[in-house]
C-alpha cells in the first residue's frame, strides 16, 4: 500500500521515443488523481522522462506535447535510416518543440520542484538540477538530459558552462530507492507504474536504477526506444500507460474523485466527453461543405452519415477508448494522415525498394547539404566548442602521459654497481670478509650467482713461484669469460 502521509515524489524513467507511454501516464494522473501531481514535493525525470516531468511541473498542455512527440516520430520515420539520417537533427526538433509548448513562465513553476537528471562529461557523475533562471535555461537543461552521444551528435551541449549528456547514463530513474516515490517506467519491471507482460522472466536487468525484466516484450520496447514506431503503435503505448496508471491508483486506493481539481471534476468531464474522437466540430471541419445555397438530398445524406460515423477505418477506437478526448483527436489525425494518398504511394514496396537502391547516390548529397547547414548553425558556438575540445584533448594527453611516466618509473630496475671495492685484495684467496665487501657493492635483488674458482693452496707471495690466474665469474657458472686476468 502506498502511503502519502509523509509526502511523495514522482519519478519518470528515460526511454527515448517510448516517452509516449509517459504521456498516457501523465494524462491519467491529471484526469483521475490530479492531487498527486499538485501535491508532489518533487517531480524527477531523466532523458525523455524529464520532458514529461517538465510538462507536469510547468502546467503545459499535454495534448500539444503528445502532438509534438508524434510529429517528431513521423519526421524520423520519413527517412530511410530513421533518426540516424544526416538530415534529421533531433536536438533542433526537440528545442523547437519545447519553445513552442512550454509556457513563458515555465521556469518559475519548475524551479524548486522539477529535478532534471544530467550526466557530467568530465567525470561521468550524475547531477540533479532543480533551479532555472529563465525558460531558455530550462530548455537547455532538458536538451542536455536528452542528448545521447553519437546518436544526437558529437559535441555535447553545455548548461551553465558545463558539458552534460543524457541523464539516463548515470541515473535513469532518480530517487528510485526512496520509499514515497512513484516510479514510472515503460519497461516491464519492478517500478510502481509499468507494463505487466504475460511472459514470465527469471532474469532482471538493473540499468542505472531502472528495473527491466529480460523478456521478448522489453526487447521489442528497447528497439522502439531509438527507432520510433508508426502512430497506430504509439497510440497503443499511450493507452497502455493510461491503463497501467489507472490500475496502480485502484490497487493503492488513490483514486479519489472527491479531491478538488484545477478545472472540471472527473465526473463532469466524463459527462461532457463525446464517445468518438471525430465527433463535434472536428468532423464538421474535416468535411467542408460546398458553398451553395441549397443542399441536395444526396449531399445531406452523405454529410449526416459522415457525422454519425463512429468507426474509423484508419484507427480502431478500441485502441484509444480509455484516453481523454484531446489525445484521441491527436492520434486520430496522425493515423488519418498516415493513410493519405502520398503516404500510401511512398509506402509501396517498389517505391521503397527504389529509394533503398538509390541510397548510395543520394546519401552523399544529402549528407553534404546537412553538414553545410549544421556548420552555418554552428558558427555562433564555434569559439566555445573549440575551446572545450582543446581542453579535453589536453586533459586526455596529460592523463595518458602521466600514466606512461608511472609505468616507466615502475619498470626501471635499480642500477647495478659492478665496480670492485678499493680495499679488496685480489692477489690471494677470497675470505668471507672480502666476499661480503664484493656482494655489498652489487644489487642483491637481481644479482646473478657469484662463483669462484678455488685457488691452489700456495702462497703467491713466496719467491720462486709464478702467480697463477684466479677466475671470478659474475653470472651463471656456464659463462667462462673472466672479469680480468
Amino acid at each position: 500500500m502506498f502511503d502519502l502521509k509523509d509526502g511523495w515524489n514522482i519519478s519518470f524513467a528515460g526511454c527515448g521515443f517510448l516517452g509516449i507511454y509517459h504521456i498516457g501516464v501523465a494524462s491519467c494522473l491529471l484526469e483521475q488523481a490530479p492531487y498527486l501531481v499538485k501535491g508532489a514535493s518533487k517531480i524527477y525525470g531523466a532523458s525523455a522522462g524529464a520532458l514529461t516531468a517538465s510538462v507536469l511541473a510547468s502546467g503545459a498542455c499535454i495534448a500539444k506535447c503528445c502532438e509534438d512527440v508524434i510529429e517528431m516520430a513521423k519526421e524520423a520515420r520519413k527517412r530511410n535510416l530513421g533518426p540516424l539520417h544526416p538530415n534529421f537533427n533531433l536536438v533542433k526538433v526537440l528545442r523547437a518543440g519545447l519553445n513552442r509548448d512550454l509556457p513563458a513562465d515555465a521556469h518559475v513553476s519548475a524551479s524548486g520542484r522539477l529535478c532534471v537528471s544530467l550526466t557530467r562529461v568530465s567525470d561521468g557523475q550524475n547531477e540533479l538540477v532543480s533551479q532555472f533562471d529563465s525558460k531558455d535555461e530550462l530548455i537547455q537543461a532538458l536538451v542536455c538530459s536528452c542528448f545521447i552521444p553519437i546518436y544526437c551528435g558529437l559535441i555535447p551541449p553545455s548548461f551553465r558552462g558545463v558539458r552534460y549528456v543524457d541523464g539516463g547514463i548515470s541515473n535513469n530513474l532518480p530517487q528510485y530507492e526512496t520509499r514515497n516515490t512513484i516510479t514510472i517506467s515503460p519497461f516491464a519491471g519492478e517500478s510502481d507504474i509499468c507494463p505487466r507482460d504475460d511472459s514470465f522472466s527469471l532474469h532482471e536487468l538493473h540499468f542505472t536504477n531502472t528495473s527491466i525484466h529480460m523478456n521478448m516484450g522489453n526487447m521489442y520496447r528497447l528497439s522502439r526506444a531509438l527507432f520510433p514506431p508508426e502512430p497506430k503503435v504509439m497510440a497503443g503505448m499511450c493507452q497502455s500507460g493510461y491503463a497501467d496508471t489507472l490500475r496502480f491508483l485502484q490497487e493503492n486506493n488513490l483514486l479519489r474523485l472527491e479531491c478538488p481539481t484545477a478545472g472540471l471534476s472527473v465526473t463532469e468531464g466524463k459527462q461532457t466527453t463525446p464517445t468518438c474522437c471525430c465527433s463535434g466540430d472536428r468532423n464538421s471541419q474535416s468535411v467542408p461543405e460546398k458553398p451553395v445555397a441549397v443542399e441536395t438530398t444526396k449531399e445531406w445524406v452523405l454529410r449526416r452519415l459522415q457525422l454519425l460515423k463512429k468507426q474509423h477505418w484508419w484507427l480502431d477506437e478500441q485502441m484509444i477508448h480509455a484516453l481523454p478526448t484531446p489525445l484521441k483527436k491527436v492520434f486520430c489525425e496522425a493515423c488519418r494522415e498516415k493513410h493519405s494518398l502520398y503516404t500510401q504511394v511512398t509506402d509501396l514496396l517498389p517505391v521503397r525498394m527504389a529509394s533503398y537502391m538509390l541510397l548510395p547516390y543520394t546519401l552523399p548529397v544529402q549528407s553534404a547539404y546537412s553538414m553545410a547547414q549544421r556548420l552555418v548553425e554552428w558558427i555562433p558556438e564555434v569559439t566555445e566548442d573549440v575551446k572545450w575540445m582543446y581542453g579535453m584533448a589536453g586533459t586526455v594527453y596529460r592523463q595518458t602521459w602521466k600514466g606512461t611516466e608511472n609505468s616507466l618509473a615502475s619498470d626501471i630496475p635499480v642500477r647495478k654497481c659492478l665496480s670492485m671495492p678499493p680495499s679488496l685484495d685480489l692477489h690471494g684467496p677470497l675470505t668471507e670478509w672480502d666476499r661480503s665487501k664484493l656482494l655489498s657493492s652489487m644489487d642483491l635483488s637481481s644479482a646473478p650467482s657469484l662463483t669462484t674458482v678455488p685457488a691452489p693452496s700456495v702462497n703467491l707471495r713466496t719467491p720462486g713461484h709464478a702467480p697463477e690466474l684466479i677466475h671470478f665469474t659474475v653470472g651463471s657458472t656456464d659463462e667462462s669469460d673472466p672479469l680480468f686476468p
